[in-house]
């Protein structure tokens, strides 16, 4: 059990979008999760209520907005409205997945940024702290006028690859949005970096350009924030396979969205295997043998304690 920290006892309470997570978060602190009645009225409007005294203690709303994503983003804000007019001492937002973050800035005209509109709508909850998992875009960090805590996935990742022992492998970052993660990873490893440099061609399909460095005969290791329709990572096996790359490839990613056609993409006998968190729970009829599934629960439960005791949370990006 964790000590009373600066803002009161510690208090867990999880949302419906990933109860697994919760249940090993809490496990982690040896504590038991708060006590709170989520449902819907009749015409699906959601309802909460904490069915625990909520006065003065230091409250974390665990939710990740995955799939169905407006449903889990205003249970979210529904838990932490209730929760600041229970007078809790200070509520920390933990999204583990932080959904709508792949706008946070306008690439066209008239288009939206939802990463501000969620942030604003936290704040506007109540929420006075917010802790996440490997934002889509680091600048959503200042869309919040409250601490953020944004941890990285980056040395599950390393860890899991070191240990594989992988033969002439080789970093590829599927498009140059991926370039300073994989670079990133490529340095933990010590490895090679190859960059491929691809077009949009659609909302969620990128088209291969060119490739920067050397594949030919290497392993590829590709590293995302977020797996959707896997369509760029489709395209950059596809690219890797032309120039000669083995027909090993490995994919870390943090989030496995896993929309549309991403399970059908991910089958392809190219990709040997693909590693996750379970900052989203993936479904029995999308859990290919090949996916893996890496615990970001020890991670954010530490991260919970430290923020809960006013220690520094810095430690755990490396």
């Amino acid at each position: 059990m964790v000590e009373s920290g600066a803002y009161g006892e510690l208090k867990l309470f999880c949302g419906t979008a990933n109860p697994a997570l919760g249940e090993e978060i809490s496990a982690y602190l040896h504590m038991s999760q708060g006590r709170v009645n989520i449902t819907r009225f009749a015409d699906g409007e959601i309802y909460v209520r904490f069915e625990e005294n909520a006065r003065g203690v230091d409250a974390f709303v665990l939710q990740s907005t995955c799939h169905p994503v407006n449903e889990h983003l205003v249970e979210l804000l529904i838990m932490v409205d209730a929760l600041r007019r229970a007078s809790a001492g200070r509520i920390t937002a933990v999204t583990p997945y932080y959904g709508y973050a792949r706008k946070d800035k306008k690439d066209a005209p008239r288009e939206p940024i939802t990463g501000r509109l969620v942030a604003d709508l936290l704040m506007t909850a109540g929420a006075d702290r917010v802790l996440a998992l490997d934002l889509h875009a680091g600048q959503i960090e200042g869309f919040f006028n409250i601490p953020v805590d944004h941890l990285r996935a980056m040395p599950l990742f390393a860890d899991f690859v070191r240990e594989k022992d992988l033969p002439n492998a080789v970093v590829v970052a599927a498009d140059d949005g991926a370039v300073k993660r994989s670079k990133e990873l490529a340095d933990r490893l010590d490895l090679p970096l190859a960059i491929i440099f691809q077009r949009r061609v659609g909302k969620d399909v990128k088209e291969p350009v060119e490739i920067v460095g050397e594949v030919e005969g290497k392993t590829p290791i590709m590293i995302e924030d977020i797996i959707d329709t896997a369509g760029t990572l489709s395209g950059a096996v596809d690219v890797l396979m032309r120039r000669g790359a083995r027909p090993e490839v490995y994919i870390c990613a943090t989030h496995a969205v896993l929309a549309g056609p991403a399970t059908e993409r991910l089958a392809r006998q190219e990709i040997r295997e693909v590693i996750v968190t379970n900052t989203i729970p993936v479904p029995p009829a999308k859990h290919l043998p090949k996916i893996i599934v890496l615990s970001a629960a020890p991670l954010l439960a530490e991260a919970i304690r430290r923020i809960h005791l006013n220690q520094s949370v810095s430690m755990l990006f490396t």
